[in-house]
């Protein structure tokens, strides 16, 4: 099947802001968009749109991510208004005629008057797949994309960890991202893609797939790093360590892949929590703060990425899905709250 062909536009000062006003000051984070995005197809067109004199620490993680940035200038005495919407859609019909091979639009916004930018698109036999913040997302905006994503349920988005504003942060020449390569590193990696084309793809998650999409997200990726000679031998170690299992079953050379079913897979996890959550209740109210410190205590390295988790609250609403514990959230306590039958 041929993969899609992506074209981005992103209504940057609609996501920074809402992220902004809406996440309690968290920081917009480009790479949780590329990364899902990186799951659906290949990037072809990455633009956002903004008057960029506001946000001078946003064009560096911008740039370094490859994206262009078009500036849109505020008139100088006018009521400050996001002028990107006219800019931005015909741009993405310009694109949408002179380049065929664009088979999905990403429009990163939460603003009502893209709707018919989307109807157009879509009456133009493309697919396009919408990116908002949920509390300032327009009610009209999702139903009408093929796909709509939350930014705050992108695998990657940690909402607990808000960055302090650029004026209290240090000064520095340059943000170098981490290069570190560690086989957890690794693991967590190539369990949290596998999770998210399990997620946004129809049928099974063959080898070149995960490999096409490691080296989206991460173009220096190579199982060299880690010791590996190829990509199915680092495929046969996390199978030896019943992380992963291999279905070479009508594969012609490209098996399947697909998370562990026995051994020290999920299964496992998902007793451990149920084992201390059941302990800790003869002490009181079991709350999510500070569980997975006790479940370290008991199983040393435990983490929730293992198993294609982007955080630890998303592993056990799945093990609350499954009927293991049970969560909810307690405002006495302002906690999510866990019990076991």
């Amino acid at each position: 099947m041929e993969e899609e062909r992506i074209g981005l536009f992103i209504d940057y000062e609609n996501l920074a802001i809402g992220a902004r006003e809406d996440l309690k000051g968290h920081r917009f984070d480009f790479k949780p968009v590329a990364d899902a995005l990186a799951e659906r197809g290949r990037v072809v067109v990455r633009r956002a749109y903004a008057d960029w004199s506001f946000f001078e620490a946003d064009r560096k993680m911008l740039t370094r991510n490859h994206v262009e940035l078009i500036e849109i200038p505020q008139r100088v005495g006018a009521v400050r208004k996001n002028a990107a919407d006219i800019k931005m859609a015909v741009d993405a019909i310009e694109l949408a005629f002179e380049r065929e091979y664009v088979t999905t639009f990403v429009i990163c916004t939460g603003d009502s008057d893209f709707t018919p930018l989307v109807h157009k698109l879509r009456e133009l036999n493309k697919r396009v797949i919408g990116v908002g913040l949920r509390a300032s997302t327009s009610a009209l905006l999702p139903p009408a994309c093929d796909e709509f994503l939350f930014y705050e349920r992108l695998d990657g988005v940690d909402l607990d960890q808000v960055e302090k504003r650029e004026s209290e942060r240090p000064v520095v020449e340059e943000e170098v991202p981490s290069t570190e390569r560690t086989l957890e590193s690794l693991t967590n990696l190539v369990t949290m893609t596998l999770a998210g084309l399990e997620r946004s793809t129809g049928g099974p998650v063959r080898s070149s797939l995960l490999k096409r999409t490691l080296l989206r997200k991460d173009p220096t990726f190579s199982e060299a790093d880690y010791g590996f000679r190829a990509f199915g031998e680092l495929l046969r170690h996390f199978e030896e360590s019943n992380v992963l299992e291999l279905d070479h079953d009508n594969a012609g050379g490209d098996p399947a892949v697909r998370f562990a079913t026995s051994g020290n897979g999920e299964a496992v996890a998902f007793a451990l929590l149920e084992e201390v959550v059941k302990q800790l209740q003869g002490s009181g109210s079991v709350v999510l703060s500070g569980l997975k410190n006790q479940l370290r205590k008991r199983q040393p390295g435990f983490s929730e990425r293992r198993f294609g988790y982007s955080g630890f609250l998303q592993f056990v609403k799945a093990a609350d899905a499954r009927d293991i514990v049970s969560l909810e959230w307690s405002d006495d306590l302002d906690d999510y709250v866990l019990t076991t039958s």
